[in-house]
C-alpha cells in the first residue's frame, strides 16, 4: 500500500533527523580530534626518523674512527719500512702508500667533524619538537575528554535510535530506501517533506494546487519540482507522529 510506503518513509526520515541533532551536539569535535592526531603523529615520527638517524651517525663516526685507526697503523708500518727500502721504486711506493693513508684520514676525519655537527643539529631540533608534542598531546586529551563527555550523555538515547532505525529500514522498499539516501546525502540530512503553507518543508517553494491534492490522495510517490525531496502529506506525517 503506498500511504504504508510513504509513512515509512517518513518515519525514517524522523529518526535520522533525531540522530543528525544527537551528531551535530558534537560540533567540529570528531574532526579536531582526527586533525591533532595526525599533527601529533607526523611530530612524533619526525623525532624518530631524527632519533634514527642520529644513530645511523653515531654508527658511521664509530666506523670512521675504527678506520682512521687501521690506516695510521698501516702509515706507521710503511714509514717503518722506509728505512729497509733497496731503491728508489721502493721507496716511491711506500710513499705512495703513506700519502694515500695521510689523506684518507683526513678525509675521514673531517666526514667525523661533519657527523657531530649533524649530530648536534638534530638533537637541537628534537629539543624543539618536544614541547610541541607535549601540547599537541595536551590538547588532544581535553578535545578526547570533551568528545568521551557528549558521546556518554547521548549513548543511550542514540542507542535507542539506532536500533528503531533498523526496524524501520526493513519496513522501506529497496528503491524507495535507495532514493531517500541519495537524497538525503545531497540535501543535508533531509530528504523528506511534508506540505507546510502551500509550500515544501524542505525549500519553501510553493507547490502547485493541484500537485498538492495529488499528494493529498497518498497514491504514489511525488518529488519536489525545485530540491528533488520526496514529499508527503501532513495527513502522512500527522498519522507518522501519531
Amino acid at each position: 500500500m503506498m500511504k504504508d510506503r510513504l509513512t515509512a518513509l517518513f518515519e525514517l526520515q524522523s529518526v535520522d533527523s533525531q540522530l543528525d541533532e544527537l551528531e551535530s551536539l558534537r560540533g567540529d569535535l570528531p574532526t579536531t580530534v582526527q586533525e591533532l592526531e595526525r599533527e601529533l603523529n607526523e611530530k612524533v615520527e619526525t623525532i624518530e626518523e631524527k632519533l634514527a638517524e642520529i644513530e645511523e651517525a653515531k654508527k658511521k663516526k664509530t666506523k670512521n674512527e675504527h678506520d682512521a685507526k687501521d690506516l695510521l697503523e698501516q702509515q706507521k708500518k710503511f714509514k717503518a719500512q722506509l728505512y729497509q727500502v733497496r731503491n728508489n721504486k721502493e721507496y716511491d711506493a711506500l710513499t705512495k702508500e703513506i700519502d694515500y693513508a695521510e689523506d684518507k684520514i683526513e678525509t675521514l676525519d673531517s666526514d667525523s667533524d661533519a657527523l657531530i655537527k649533524r649530530v648536534e643539529q638534530l638533537e637541537e631540533e628534537i629539543e624543539e619538537l618536544k614541547p610541541l608534542v607535549e601540547e599537541k598531546k595536551s590538547k588532544l586529551d581535553e578535545k578526547n575528554e570533551n568528545l568521551k563527555k557528549i558521546v556518554a550523555e547521548n549513548e543511550k538515547e542514540e542507542a535507542r535510535l539506532q536500533k528503531e532505525r533498523e526496524k524501520l529500514v526493513k519496513n522501506v522498499r529497496r528503491g524507495d530506501y535507495s532514493n531517500y539516501t541519495r537524497i538525503r546525502r545531497a540535501k543535508k540530512g533531509l530528504a523528506v517533506a511534508t506540505i507546510s503553507r502551500s509550500a515544501c518543508s524542505g525549500c519553501h517553494n510553493i507547490v502547485p494546487p493541484q500537485r498538492q491534492l495529488e499528494i493529498r490522495r497518498n497514491n504514489r510517490l511525488f518529488f519536489c519540482e525545485h530540491c528533488g525531496r520526496i514529499l508527503v502529506s501532513v495527513e502522512v506525517a500527522e498519522e507518522a507522529k501519531a
